[in-house]
């Protein structure tokens, strides 16, 4: 799938298994600029079985101007126990600092805003770390709200694999 968009030469895009190097070279500048990059263990190898091995467990689209990808979206289906339906979860939403303010990562947001209309979705969520007042001043220019009162929690490494061993 290929779209053109309202923005002259911008086109949006399903990502296709030859774009694992790209989607990782996204990966790692928005870690980098997130200042994590030092947690990216993903590699090509990894997202090619994740992304499109016989389980995706993710899509990704690309953004491109003139041809030449610029950003690039990931994102997963989730669920609400509350609404009964499905939502969309936005990992990663970048477009590289050289292309912003052009309307392309709007349109990236609004693409997926207008798939979770498609599919009968009742929201989209993402996260956004405090200090990225760009983001967040983004954000609330298109109407999305901060979730006041929820912590987002995590379990990984070998906290992850220690407690796994708690189940008999």
């Amino acid at each position: 799938m290929k779209l053109a968009t309202s923005v002259p030469d911008f086109t949006i895009r399903s990502a296709i298994v030859d774009d694992c190097t790209q989607i990782l070279s996204f990966i790692q500048e928005l870690a980098d600029y997130e200042k994590l990059g030092h947690e990216v263990v993903a590699t090509p190898e990894t997202l090619k079985e994740t992304l499109f091995g016989e389980k995706a467990y993710a899509e990704v689209t690309i953004g491109e101007y003139q041809g030449k990808a610029i950003g690039y979206s990931l994102f997963f289906h989730n669920f609400s126990t509350f609404t009964g339906r499905p939502g969309i979860y936005l990992e990663d939403i970048y477009v590289q600092p050289s292309m912003r303010g052009k309307g392309y990562g709007k349109l990236m947001l609004a693409y997926i805003a207008k798939l979770a209309v498609q599919r009968n979705c009742t929201r989209v969520e993402w996260s956004v770390l405090d200090w990225n007042e760009p983001s967040i001043q983004f954000y609330r220019s298109i109407g999305a709200a901060p979730m006041d009162g929820w912590t987002v929690q995590r379990l990984d490494g070998s906290e992850l694999t220690d407690f796994a061993q708690q189940f008999k």
